[in-house]
């Protein structure tokens, strides 16, 4: 997968991770795809959440230890 954009949110709680992401989507084109690392648990709910609300898809999500991972392509 080819990724556009990585935005680093590890020490961040909800929503920051969130607000982050909405802004890095915000200044990328139709397509473009964003990588977000959290160390937040619930990104992984409120990703999901996020995607569905802005009609940006979401492509993958990881959990793997202390860092959760969520993928989107803006739409």
């Amino acid at each position: 997968m080819n990724i556009d954009r990585e935005l680093d949110a590890r020490g961040l709680n909800c929503p920051l991770p969130i607000l982050k992401a909405k802004k890095a989507l915000a200044e990328m084109t139709s397509g473009q795809v964003l990588k977000v690392v959290s160390t937040d648990s619930g990104s992984i709910r409120d990703f999901k959440a996020f995607a569905k609300q802005t009609g940006n898809d979401l492509l993958s999500q990881e959990e793997g230890g202390p860092e959760y991972v969520s993928v989107l392509r803006r739409r």
